[in-house]
């Protein structure tokens, strides 16, 4: 090597010793951009796969999380820790596998996220609002004969039949479609209570919360956290009056407690985090009616998502051989089907503390950590706002232009919000955005485009972001079943083909490869996807 290039490498070595963010007013000249760039590649070279089992497996889904929503989530905490916003990354947007996932349902284009979580824990893509069901049953039919046929098995089935505990944290219901599909069956996403189920099903199949209580893989999981409790018949002097009200006066809650030993329900931060975990079997908290409330607006007593995916780590890692836990920034979804843009990235930033607490947490080199959404949303940034603007603020180039928001919906109930009905003046259709005194409420409704009740999800694809034994499986573009078969692959979950099975092994890393045959490859595939179809039967 010459003298030159060996200044070069020292002067890049001296660079990289240290990390940090730009700072409003940081120059950003050559210097800048050359070290950026070599830092990125030197973190890159020193990547290596950990191919080994996952003894633990930690699913984080910010649900309706897009890719709109991670870069305007990023800025916005950026803003938050003092910085431009723009450089910020995430701590998940530093995993060193990622990769995109097509979302749609097999019979829409745009998903839901019964479908959409379904495929994820089940390895099979279904329909719009089913739950744990193949596309051989019917959306808002049940009929017994074609259920029992249509049954999906669960990456929770496959890790209880492991030895693995279980469990699922999220910020909305419990008995909520993404929660739903770990462990229930059912034609309909809202049958959450009896009552809900139309009566000529109800003989047919058991309400969302029944199955949680009642039937494996639900009644098997170790913690149970989220909102929820009017579904589950928990007595209060308020209902939710959007929510399904219990009709056959079971309290599912005390049923559960009764039926597990040494376990504890909890309604409050305080009770969560007293626990005595060393003496604790299995933990249920129920955080409200319905959804728990948002976090920038919920009282004390209501605890972080952060807060419930420690204690659900502490007590689920008790297992040696173990565990499988699902968490949900679910109410990053709610937050922008009402058009809540603000609110959307406040519940992202939660989101991100909960896999803070987790990588703290776990051993990552056997712990595999994947952070994904269900779908996306109609959500946009757009115009050109200066470099460190305001996410939340307005995207205009020049001063000439008639103020617009960076962030805005294609559809919602914004659209209302924003239009002056009572205006006759053509040029003033709209409510004048820099003189709205509410824009710092977290309730305020950005615009929408189209006015529509409820805001819709987005159709494109979204991240996925993955660390720990067997990451890099997630890599490219997939289907979004795609998911459970790598997550039991990387953890040789029970009767799955996997690193740990040596036949597996041998067809595939020694014959099938070495000779480079692929009609060879293609026929075992065929044997082993024969004998997985057989087994879920």
């Amino acid at each position: 090597m010459t003298m030159k290039g060996s200044i070069f490498l020292l002067y890049f070595a001296v660079l990289l010793h240290e990390s940090w963010q730009l700072q409003p007013g940081d120059n950003e000249d050559m210097s800048f951009w050359l070290k950026s760039g070599q830092e990125n590649l030197q973190r890159v070279l020193s990547m290596r796969n950990i191919e080994k089992k996952a003894k633990n497996i930690i699913i984080f889904i910010g649900d309706g999380m897009g890719l709109s929503t991670i870069t305007a989530g990023r800025i916005f905490k950026g803003q938050r820790k003092g910085y431009h916003g723009e450089e910020y990354k995430l701590n998940f947007e530093t995993f060193p596998n990622t990769g995109l996932v097509k979302t749609y349902n097999i019979d829409r284009q745009v998903p839901d996220s019964a479908g959409t979580a379904t495929a994820i824990f089940s390895g099979v893509k279904s329909r719009y609002k089913m739950l744990g069901l193949d596309a051989k049953a019917s959306v808002d039919t049940c009929d017994e004969s074609t259920n029992k046929l249509a049954k999906l098995q669960t990456v929770a089935d496959w890790a209880q039949e492991s030895g693995l505990d279980t469990g699922f944290v999220t910020t909305t219901r419990v008995t909520h479609a993404t929660p739903g599909a770990l462990y229930a069956h059912i034609n309909n996403r809202d049958w959450e209570c009896e009552t809900a189920i139309p009566r000529e099903h109800r003989k047919c199949v058991k309400d969302i919360a029944r199955q949680l209580i009642e039937d494996a893989p639900g009644k098997n999981f170790k913690v149970i956290m989220g909102g929820g409790g009017q579904c589950l018949g928990i007595p209060s002097e308020k209902i939710a009056d959007d929510l399904c009200v219990r009709s056959d006066g079971r309290n599912l809650a005390n049923m559960w407690h009764q039926n597990n030993p040494g376990s504890k329900v909890v309604t409050n931060v305080e009770d969560l985090m007293s626990i005595d975990i060393a003496n604790t079997s299995k933990i249920m908290g129920i955080f409200g009616r319905s959804h728990v409330p948002y976090s920038a607006v919920k009282t004390k007593e209501i605890p972080s998502l952060a807060n419930m995916t420690l204690q659900a780590i502490r007590l689920l890692k008790k297992n040696k051989n173990g565990f499988l836990l699902l968490v949900e920034g679910g109410k990053i979804d709610i937050a922008h089907h009402s058009n809540f843009a603000r609110m959307a990235l406040t519940e992202l930033s939660d989101f991100e503390d909960a896999i803070e607490v987790a990588l703290r947490e776990v051993k990552r080199e056997e712990t595999l950590i994947i952070v994904t959404a269900d779908h996306s949303h109609a959500f946009t940034l757009n115009g050109y706002p200066q470099r460190g603007a305001d996410i939340l603020g307005f995207a205009n180039q020049t001063k000439d232009t008639t103020p617009y928001e960076t962030l805005s919906y294609a559809n919602g109930p914004g659209f209302l919000y924003h239009k002056l009905n009572e205006s006759t003046n053509i040029n003033q259709t709209w409510r004048p955005v820099e003189e709205d005194k509410t824009r710092n409420n977290p309730f305020y409704q950005h615009f929408a485009g189209k006015y529509l009740k409820d805001e819709t999800h987005g159709g494109e694809d979204v991240g996925l972001y993955a660390i720990g034994p067997y990451s890099h499986l997630f890599r490219g573009t997939f289907e979004q079943n795609y998911i459970a078969h790598a997550v039991a692959y990387a953890a040789c979950l029970k009767d799955w083909p996997s690193h740990c099975d040596e036949a597996y092994s041998r067809y595939y890393y020694e014959i099938a490869q070495s000779s480079g045959i692929t009609a060879s490859s293609n026929t075992i595939l065929v044997i082993f996807s024969t004998l997985l179809i057989s087994r879920f039967i």
